[in-house]
C-alpha cells in the first residue's frame, strides 16, 4: 500500500508526505525501481528529514544490500554526521552485532584519515580535479562537500567517528578528541562541533582533568576549545549534572590572574567567567580595564557588576564604577555598548552613571543606542533625563531601537507614550508575533481607545 507514491514522496524530498503515507500504512522498506529500499535515495540525497522519518516509521538501516552495504553504512560513507544520526536509530549499541559496530567504526577511520577527496579518487580511479564547497550539515555546523568525477561526500567523516564511538560508548582519549576538533581549523565544522557535544556529556573528573590540561597548549585554538567546552555545560540543559561551574570559575581566575598573551583567549576567558560566580571576577575585571585589546575590554563591563545567586546585584564599588564611566567613553563602540548595559543593569542612579547612560542613548553609532534602548526598556530608571532621550529614539530608523524606547516611556508612565505608539507605525510586525513589548504596547493602546465607549 502506498509504495509508488512513498518512491515518488522520497525522491521529491517531501517529508510531510512520507509521514503521512508511513502513517496510512505504507512499507517503509518500499525498494525503488533498481531494487533498492528507499532509505537509500534519501540517503544519497542527504535528504536528512526524509531519512529520520523513513527510520523513525520503521525503515531498516541495517538491511544488507545487493552489494554488501546497509544504509547506515553509505551514510558512513557519504560523510554527513547529521545523516548517520538520521540513520543510526535507537539503541545502536545493543541492536547492532559487535563485528557491525567494529566494521562502522572501521570505516568512519577510514575515510578520516585517509581524507575524503583521497579516498574518492582511490574509488573512482579518477585523476581530475576535485571540486570543493561548504554546506551546513545542521542547524550549527558546516562540512565540505567534494565531488569527484561525478561521485560526492562530504567531509564530515571525523565527526561521524566520534558520534559513533560515543553511541557504541566508547571512550576516546580526550586528546584524540581534541587534534580531531582542531584538525580542520574551522571553528564551525562538523568534526569540532562533535567533539564539543561529547566532551560535554562526558563530564567526569578525568575527562575535565585532561581537557583542561591543554589550558597550557602552545597554540592558541587549542586554548580556545578548553573554553567552549564548560561554555558548552553552562548552555546545556544537562548543566545541573556535574557542570564543573565551580571548578570552572577556579580555572578561569587562575587563568586571567596568571596572564593570557592571545586577546581572543583573554575575551573569551573574561566571557565565560562572567556567566559564572566567583568573588575575584570584579578585581578580574579592574584588572583589564586598561587592556588594549577592545575586545578584552568589551569583556569587563560584565565583571564589574559581580554576581548573585538569584539576590539583587550587590551595589557598584567605587572603583568598579569609575571604571564603568570610562569604559561608557572608550573609543571603541562594542566597548561603550557593553557599558551602557552594565550601568543600566547596576540600577545606580548616581548623577554621574545617569548622565553617562543618556550620553549613550545619543551616542553617533547606532549600536551603541540600540543596547542602551535595550538595557533601559526595562529599567527602574525613572530619571527625566533618559525619558527624553529614550524619546528622542522615536525617530530612528531602526524599529527595534524605537519598539524599546515606546516600551520604555510606557514603563515609566510618561505622558509621550502615545504618540510613541502613533510613530512606532504599525504594531503587526513580521517576527514579532510573540514580542511582549508589542503585546504591552497594544493593551495600553486598547484601554485607552475603550475608555470613551464605556463612558
Amino acid at each position: 500500500m502506498g509504495g509508488r507514491p512513498l518512491v515518488g514522496a522520497v525522491r521529491r524530498g517531501d517529508a510531510d508526505s512520507v509521514l503521512a503515507l508511513l502513517e496510512s500504512g505504507a512499507d517503509p522498506d518500499t525498494v525503488t525501481d533498481d531494487g533498492l529500499p528507499v532509505l537509500c535515495p534519501a540517503v544519497a540525497a542527504y535528504d536528512t528529514d526524509v531519512a529520520k522519518a523513513l527510520v523513525e516509521g520503521g525503515a531498516d538501516p541495517d538491511r544488507r544490500l545487493p552489494d554488501g552495504t546497509t544504509p547506515l553504512g553509505r551514510a558512513v560513507d557519504g560523510g554527513s554526521p547529521a545523516m548517520v544520526e538520521a540513520v543510526l536509530g535507537r539503541e545502536p549499541r545493543l541492536r547492532l552485532p559487535e563485528a557491525e559496530r567494529a566494521h562502522l567504526l572501521t570505516l568512519a577511520r577510514h575515510w578520516y584519515e585517509g581524507g575524503a577527496e583521497n579516498e574518492l579518487r582511490r574509488r573512482t580511479r579518477g585523476f581530475g580535479p576535485a571540486f570543493r564547497a561548504w554546506v551546513r550539515d545542521d542547524e550549527y555546523a558546516r562540512a565540505s562537500r567534494v565531488t569527484l568525477d561525478g561521485l560526492t561526500v562530504r567531509d564530515g567523516h571525523g565527526a561521524i567517528l566520534t558520534a559513533l564511538e560515543w553511541a557504541f560508548r566508547v571512550l576516546t582519549p580526550v586528546d584524540e578528541l581534541v587534534a580531531r576538533a582542531m584538525a580542520r581549523g574551522d571553528r564551525d565544522h562538523v568534526d569540532r562541533s562533535a567533539a564539543l557535544w561529547v566532551l560535554n556529556e562526558r563530564r567526569s573528573k578525568q575527562t575535565w582533568s585532561a581537557l583542561t590540561a591543554h589550558r597550557h597548549s602552545p597554540d592558541p585554538e587549542h586554548r580556545r576549545f578548553v573554553l567552549d567546552v564548560p561554555h558548552g555545560h553552562f548552555l546545556s540543559p544537562t548543566s545541573g549534572r556535574n557542570s564543573h561551574e565551580k571548578e570552572t570559575a577556579e580555572l578561569l581566575v587562575a587563568w586571567a590572574l596568571e596572564g593570557e598573551d592571545d586577546p581572543r583567549v583573554l575575551a573569551d576567558v573574561l566571557r565565560v567567567l562572567s556567566e559564572t560566580e566567583h568573588r575575584e571576577s570584579t578585581s578580574v575585571g579592574l584588572r583589564y580595564a586598561g587592556h588594549p585589546a577592545p575586545q578584552v575590554r568589551a569583556q569587563v563591563p560584565d565583571l564589574l557588576l559581580g554576581l548573585g545567586d538569584g539576590t539583587p546585584l550587590p551595589p557598584l564599588g567605587a572603583e568598579a564604577r569609575a571604571a564603568l564611566l570610562v569604559l561608557a567613553g572608550d573609543k571603541d563602540r562594542s566597548v561603550r555598548a557593553g557599558a551602557a548595559r552594565a550601568l543600566v543593569v547596576a540600577h545606580d542612579v548616581s548623577p554621574g552613571l545617569t548622565d553617562a547612560v543618556v550620553e549613550l542613548l545619543g551616542d553617533p553609532e547606532a549600536e551603541v543606542r540600540a543596547r542602551t534602548a535595550e538595557a533601559l526598556a526595562n529599567s527602574t530608571n525613572r530619571d527625566a533625563a533618559v525619558a527624553d532621550a529614550l524619546a528622542a529614539l522615536l525617530d530612528e530608523e531602526d524599529f527595534t531601537m524605537r519598539l524599546n524606547a515606546a516600551y520604555g516611556l510606557l514603563r515609566r508612565d510618561d505622558p509621550r507614550t502615545g504618540e510613541a505608539i502613533e510613530r512606532l507605525g504599525p504594531l503587526s510586525r513580521p517576527g514579532f508575533e510573540h514580542d511582549p513589548r508589542l503585546s504591552a504596547l497594544w493593551r495600553w493602546k486598547w484601554n485607552r481607545e475603550k475608555r470613551p465607549a464605556a463612558g
